[in-house]
């Protein structure tokens, strides 16, 4: 790429995370811009028609949404982090757009008041990841077997948010799901996933929860 390449950025954004991923996957250089988003600067809403991150400028066009800046940044760099088949390829696509969704669901089973909330988040949670571990290639280590995907950048995130809840809380959430435990150790074993946060970025969350009024991290 001759253009110069920004990722504007919230530190503990999931979403922003699966854009870092693919970056660097692709060995392709690019700064980071962080903002707060309960401040978001008058520039950057100038330029995100969602206000939402992740947003990408490559020269003087901004890109948005994490799912279409993958695609791109995969379009441009080969070799394809996505199946040939197009058949194959659009189920990829449909599973991305499904751990887009068990995100959200994992945020509100985070950010529950109380510990009624939290048991029926949970409950919808589990039946999510039940799913997909339906989906998992039965002998991995990846989302489609021997060979890394975007599914596996958009999965990422959400493995590393069940692993702090699991280690810090005992949840247990992966407890019934032997391929979504392979799948979420070897995610977070990768180097490309563990430079995807910042250094605290642990730290960072379990406190943004906490001030945010989250019963399991209280």
């Amino acid at each position: 790429m001759a253009d110069s390449i920004e990722l504007i950025s919230f530190k503990l954004c999931p979403f922003v995370q699966r854009s870092v991923i693919t970056l660097l996957e692709k060995g392709v250089p690019f700064d980071i811009t962080y903002i707060d988003l309960s401040n978001k600067p008058d520039w950057f809403l100038k330029i995100s028609p969602t206000g939402k991150v992740p947003v990408l400028r490559i020269g003087d066009t901004v890109l948005f949404e994490s799912a279409v800046i993958n695609e791109y940044l995969d379009e441009v760099t080969p070799p394809s982090l996505h199946p040939s088949d197009p058949l194959e390829k659009a189920r990829h696509r449909a599973w991305i757009e499904y751990l887009s969704t068990l995100l959200m669901n994992q945020y509100r089973l985070i950010m529950a008041r109380d510990k009624a909330g939290f048991e029926q988040e949970r409950d919808a949670f589990l039946d999510g990841l039940a799913r997909l571990e339906e989906q998992l290639d039965d002998d991995g280590p990846w989302f489609a077997g021997i060979r890394f995907s975007l599914v596996d950048t958009a999965g990422a995130p959400l493995m590393m948010r069940t692993r702090t809840l699991d280690r810090n809380f005992s949840t247990e959430l992966l407890k019934a799901y032997p391929k979504l435990q392979r799948w979420s150790d070897v995610l977070l074993a990768r180097e490309s996933v563990k430079l995807s946060v910042v250094e605290d970025f642990e730290q960072l969350s379990i406190e943004r929860y906490r001030a945010q009024g989250s019963w399991v991290m209280a």
